[in-house]
């Protein structure tokens, strides 16, 4: 099969939009693993202090970073199915595009394959934030003003 100059700017141009969603994709992992690289710190000094002397309120935030690390883990799982997906995608349009196979049922089914886990992924990080932000707002600490007598 003879590949016009057209037909490659052809796909390139179906290919641009998943290649979009792919950027967007790899920023929320950015954002997954920093927001899972602060909880193995907390959660490392939290078990140094154990370490030392028994504290309830330092196992209770172990159990919670727990929680919230296993949420994060399955929201990087989903995203990067997201991409493998999306990478297949962009694969698949070149493939069908330069050859005679039939592919659309293909490239759509890993499209929404795709986007069902980014929905998944987004769902998991929900859920770590709502579950941290209810540990922030339950375990506040009410300060008393300073007061200077001098």
């Amino acid at each position: 099969m003879n590949i016009q100059l057209g037909d490659i700017g052809h796909i390139i141009q179906l290919a641009i939009a998943p290649v979009f969603l792919l950027t967007g994709v790899c920023t929320n992992l950015t954002v997954l693993i920093n927001r899972l690289a602060r909880i193995i710190d907390r959660s490392r000094v939290l078990e140094d202090r154990l370490d030392v002397a028994y504290n309830d309120t330092y196992l209770n935030e172990l159990d919670v970073l727990y929680r919230r690390s296993h949420l994060i883990n399955w929201s990087i799982t989903l995203s990067t199915a997201t991409g493998l997906f999306v990478c297949l995608v962009i694969a698949l349009l070149f493939i069908g595009d330069t050859t005679n196979f039939t592919l659309d049922k293909y490239i759509a089914g890993m499209f929404v394959a795709g986007v069902f886990s980014l929905i998944g992924s987004f769902g998991f990080l929900l859920r770590e934030i709502f579950i941290a932000s209810s540990w922030m707002r339950d375990h506040r600490h009410i300060r008393q003003p300073r007061t200077d007598n001098g």
